[in-house]
């Protein structure tokens, strides 16, 4: 079970904010009260070279305006030197509990024997998200998450806010609220996450400062190869007033994409391309202006959240 798309379980949290704000976000940011803010963000930086150079090209273009780095990943020192010589580009970190491929897998950047519950029988992180919700304990996964932060911190990487790699944390409550607490402890945006009937414990974790999305947008294996650029500039035409955020997988389609994603067509090689070639295509540029669609940053919200 590999559980994107990750639209089933980021649930707005809008109502939240409602009453904490006379403004809307768009407003506090300088904006029309009725603006369509947009987000095109490329998940997965480091899983892969071609996974960077995609996405580093797309930040480079503005076709992307933010991207998430996954810290167990091999590439990390090549995004680490990215973000050094692009002090400005909006990259957080993608939280990652799972290492879902065939043959490329990785293990915690916590010491082992700190978090043993992470850990499937090989010793790399469990590959699917049932068994990792199974065994996983919040209080390891903590641990972890905090590794991650601080090892990309160490690294050069300045995080403008954080997310989930395939949604796991946003699957069980305890680990919603280790991911809310470590966002709040670095003073860092976070992708929201909660179910419409959820508990006024899991509410109470939000603060009323914190700033979530309106709606999510991603790409699911039921929209057709040919029909990909179609979905985005349908996406962008449906936008409605508020912030939403369009999650992308960008990488080449070449030799190294298609070794590390083996056996998977869902999100794998050609999957990104696909992401890739709608993202930074003149048809999308052009949708995007004709229909006012303002692009924004993590950072953007970093900097209301923290004035």
């Amino acid at each position: 079970m590999r559980l994107s798309p990750i639209a089933a379980v980021i649930i707005s949290l809008s109502c939240l904010n409602a009453s904490a704000q006379s403004k809307t976000l768009a407003e506090r940011l300088g904006y029309p009260r009725d603006s369509k803010l947009l987000i095109i963000h490329a998940d997965d930086l480091a899983v892969s070279h071609s996974e960077d150079a995609a996405s580093f090209d797309a930040l480079d273009k503005h076709a992307a305006t933010s991207a998430s780095i996954m810290v167990p990943c091999p590439w990390l020192t090549e995004v680490a030197a990215y973000a050094k010589s692009h002090p400005d580009a909006d990259l957080g970190l993608h939280l990652t509990l799972t290492a879902e491929w065939k043959t490329d897998r990785w293990g915690p950047v916590e010491s082992k024997d700190r978090v043993p519950s992470l850990l499937d029988p090989d010793g790399y992180l469990w590959p699917e998200a049932a068994p990792a919700l199974e065994h996983i304990k919040a209080d390891e996964a903590e641990r972890e998450i905090r590794a991650q932060v601080e090892h990309a911190i160490a690294m050069g990487i300045h995080p403008t806010h954080l997310d989930s790699h395939m949604g796991l944390i946003f699957l069980r409550p305890d680990l919603i609220a280790v991911y809310v607490k470590v966002a709040h402890d670095y003073k860092l945006p976070f992708l929201g996450t909660l179910t419409p009937n959820a508990s006024p414990n899991l509410k109470s974790l939000f603060s009323e400062n914190d700033i979530l999305l309106d709606s999510v947008v991603i790409a699911t294996p039921n929209v057709q190869p040919a029909n990909w650029k179609n979905f985005y500039l349908d996406a962008v035409k449906n936008l409605k007033p508020g912030l939403t955020e369009f999650i992308v997988h960008l990488a080449h389609d070449d030799a190294e994409s298609q070794a590390v994603m083996v056996d998977h067509s869902d999100y794998g090689a050609a999957w990104r391309q696909r992401d890739y070639d709608a993202i930074t295509s003149p048809d999308l540029k052009k949708a995007l202006e004709d229909n006012h669609v303002i692009l924004i940053r993590w950072s953007d919200l970093k900097k209301l959240q923290n004035p």
